[in-house]
């Protein structure tokens, strides 16, 4: 191998992964935009918004809005000892449920989503 080619050939392997390792514009897709609890699921931000009264689910694909007008979500909370489970319907451009819910810091919640045309999604959030 030629000494010119051996000099590219290194150069190549050493600024190659500076560039993969340069930071990308991926860190605001997964940022809380409704101040609830963001999870990454397959190529899905999923943000649970857990109040006493409401819980929202906005999901995000590379930071856009997903249509949810035909989709539905079944929401487990658990909060100490108790089981509570809550159907999620479209609400604009969330899936919501409004009524009286045991929330507070520690609630571990799964959420199971479905979509039209898409396999069924499995989120697992613990509120703050």
């Amino acid at each position: 191998m030629k000494f010119s080619r051996l000099i590219a050939l290194a150069v190549l392997a050493t600024v190659g992964p500076t560039f993969a390792a340069d930071k990308h514009d991926h860190a605001h897709a997964h940022e809380s935009m409704h101040g609830g609890v963001v999870v990454e699921v397959k190529d899905l931000d999923l943000e649970l918004v857990a109040k006493s009264d409401v819980i929202q689910l906005h999901l995000r694909d590379h930071g856009k809005p997903v249509d949810v007008a035909n989709g539905s979500a079944k929401v487990t909370l658990l909060t100490g000892a108790d089981k509570q489970e809550v159907e999620l319907k479209p609400a604009g451009d969330r899936l919501e449920a409004k009524g009286s819910f045991k929330v507070a810091a520690g609630t571990k919640l799964v959420a199971v989503v479905t979509l039209p045309g898409k396999s069924s999604t499995t989120a697992r959030f613990t509120l703050k």
